[in-house]
Formats: C-alpha cells, structure tokens, sequence
C-alpha cells in the first residue's frame, strides 16, 4: 500500500507534493530525480494515487476504488510507459504517450503517465514528449524517473519541476530496519551507514544473505593489507573484481572500515566504531597512520567510485586504490 505516511525522509518533496494537491496547483509534469534505490517509484505511485483518490484530500483514502485499483497496479487512467530495448525509444513514445493520450480518463480526473527510466529516452523519444508536454490536454500528468538528469535535454527539464530526492537521515533508515523488518542492531546500523541515506540500498542490504560474505570477502583483506606484499593482495581482490556488479558494495565496506579507523584516531572511543569486533587491527592501523594518509585512503576510494562510473578499467581502477592504502602508511 502506498501512503506518504509511510515513506521514510523525504519530507520536503512530500510538502511540496501535498501542498500542490491542496491549492489545486498541480504541474503537468515531474521528474523525481535520485539514484536507484532512492524512493522515486513510491513517492511518484502515491502521488498518482492521491491524484486518483475518490476522497480528493492531499492524501490517499485508501480504500475507495480508485485507491486499490493504484495499489494493484490496476489503475486505467495511471500508464506505465514500458520499453523492450535497453533504451526508450521513440516508437514508445509515439504508441504509449502521443498515441493514447487523447483518450480522456476512463474513470479519474486525470490521466497519468509515470516513465521509469527516463533518462533511457533516446534524443528522438525525448523530442517526440517535448511535443506532448509542451502542449498537454487538461487532463494530463507526466511523472519522469530519472537517475540522471544530464542525460535529458534542457528543453524537456525546462517545462517539468524537478524534484531532487536527498539521502534518507541514517538514524531514520535504521529504526525503520529493525522496526519494520526486524534487521537486528548491529546489522541495521551497517546497513544504514553502508546506505549512504538510500532506504532501497538499507533494505537490500540487510536482507541480503551474501552480505555477511561480502563483507567477510573484504575483511580478510583488509585486516591483513598492512602486512601483506601488493602481489599478494592483488591476487585476494581477484575474487572482487571477478563480481563487476558488487564492485561498488566492496569499495563502500572498505570506505567504512577507514572511517572507523579515522573516528579512532580522532576520539580513540571504541563504542563509535561502526565494526567494534575489529578494534584490536583498527587500532592498529590508526597508530601507523596520519590524519592526512587516512583522509588520502578514503580519497582514493571516493576517486575509484567516479572513474568505475566513467567506465575505467576495473582491475587498473582497484590496483590503484589498494596502492594508495599501501603508500599512505608510516609502519
């Protein structure tokens, strides 16, 4: 069931949304913009709903018709523009927007049409919306998802609000982890942390059983990296580099780990480290380490981040980042 009561942060989109519903100042056109994981889909899929709802109050009912037909995917007047290919291209536009929009709402006041994706429309398919929204029946509503607002052209963002989706405070997605789900403490805490403030990533997280083993897969590494000889830890990262997909996972667990190595240096309290059953080799570390190598390690890891989104070499990306671990050490 979607409700906003239930999204987790996100307070001043949902104001905006909600204030808008109430003064009857509805836009024509959305894009709810954030990573994967972030919460578009829900804000976007409660808002129609709301827009739907028989009640007509800035929150869903949740029980008329309309309100159930949204929470089944079962709406006649909300349209998912779907796509086959890797991109949106502008036959779907043409077919599932331009084609079908002059068909009034079967049952609703309004007529919606939520792009998952968004930022996948070719320039082509973007142009062909451009037409649409640019001059849109009364009736009708776009609500763009997009990971990438670069990736769509000025005059589509233009004439839409942007609604930029902001990290979920952590202390929010923990509680909401052991509440909901029941994720116990200590597994809801690096979930949230290990977030970066995204709920999707939060749940994924604490609910995945090869979590543990990733984090066993790194830990092995890095409990041991200082002593180790380069050759030696190139062949223990082989097994990560292999998984290209949860490359990404492993850098965030090894940027926490530092973390916790920079709160112990710094407060030297060990009831502040995220993994307090690794003291003994944090402390370790952090003794044979300045502020500056730490702040240069985490750096690193920040830097191989942007260049595995640029499409860089992975292994040479890795090799890279495990050099500066090696280098920023005073032992």
């Amino acid at each position: 069931m979607h409700d906003f009561t239930q999204i987790i942060g996100h307070e001043g989109i949902i104001k905006h949304l909600q204030v808008a519903i109430s003064a009857e100042k509805i836009s024509h056109a959305y894009i709810f913009h954030g990573e994967e994981g972030m919460g578009k889909k829900t804000l976007a899929l409660t808002f129609a709903k709301t827009l739907q709802c028989i009640e007509k109050k800035y929150y869903p009912c949740n029980i008329c018709k309309s309100c159930k037909q949204s929470d089944s995917n079962n709406h006649p007047d909300i349209v998912w523009v779907t796509h086959e290919k890797a991109s949106i291209g502008v036959d779907d536009i043409r077919t599932q927007v331009n084609g079908d929009i002059q068909v009034m709402p079967y049952q609703s006041p309004y007529k919606i049409y939520i792009i998952d994706s968004a930022d996948k429309m070719t320039e082509n398919a973007q142009n062909a919306l451009l037409k649409t929204i640019e001059e849109p029946p009364e009736y009708a509503i776009f609500l763009l998802l997009a990971c990438n607002t670069q990736s769509l052209l000025p005059t589509i963002l233009s004439r839409c609000v942007v609604l930029d989706l902001k990290p979920v405070d952590r202390q929010l997605i923990k509680e909401y982890l052991m509440g909901l789900l029941q994720i116990p403490d200590y597994m809801a805490e690096i979930a949230a942390d290990f977030s970066g403030g995204n709920v999707g990533k939060a749940i994924k997280y604490a609910s995945s059983e090869d979590f543990e083993s990733k984090k066993e897969d790194i830990f092995h590494i890095l409990r041991y990296i200082d002593d180790m000889e380069f050759h030696e830890i190139i062949s223990g990262i082989k097994t990560i580099t292999e998984n290209k997909s949860s490359i990404n996972d492993y850098i965030d667990l090894m940027m926490l780990w530092f973390r916790d190595v920079l709160m112990l240096k710094a407060t030297n309290d060990p009831n502040l480290l995220l993994f307090k059953d690794e003291y003994q080799i944090i402390k370790k570390q952090a003794n044979v380490r300045g502020y500056d190598e730490i702040e240069n390690i985490i750096k690193s890891m920040e830097e191989a981040k942007t260049k595995l989104k640029a499409n860089v070499n992975v292994d040479i990306t890795i090799e890279l980042m495990l050099l500066s671990i090696k280098e920023n050490y005073n032992g």
